[in-house]
């Protein structure tokens, strides 16, 4: 699970209250191992995009902290002193955000597997 979010709302990130607007949530326990394995720089910076996703809404926050990767799919841009990794999401039915996919990112592009996992677990869930 995702740690609770010091904000203006007193909701934690995988809140299922939408008193502040928008949810962002985990897609699953797969997405919740992926995140607890960044390091915490990147985890804190999660978060805090999380925040800025939550209280202005994603049609409000734009790069650097997201990016549009086609169709329904976008990223969040986590960047440490470790490295760089991503959380691909997409918007869901009832002003939700759902993260599908957690990487660390190795090269300038993100890698067609990353995507595909991304598109896959999407699908899966129905939310495509």
């Amino acid at each position: 699970m995702v740690p609770p979010v010091r904000s203006r709302c007193p909701l934690s990130v995988n809140s299922k209250d939408a008193i502040c607007g928008w949810i962002i949530e985990t897609l699953d326990h797969r997405v919740d191992a992926e995140l607890a394995m960044l390091p915490a720089d990147q985890r804190a910076r999660f978060v805090w995009i999380a925040t800025l996703l939550r209280e202005a809404g994603p049609q409000k926050v734009r790069e650097p902290y997201v990016k549009p990767l086609g169709g329904k799919l976008w990223e969040m841009r986590m960047k440490g002193k470790d490295g760089i990794a991503r959380a691909i999401y997409l918007a869901a039915i009832g002003k939700r955000l759902v993260v599908v996919h957690v990487f660390v990112k190795k090269t300038q592009k993100t890698p067609r597997a990353a995507l595909e996992t991304a598109m896959r677990r999407a699908e899966e869930a129905g939310l495509l």
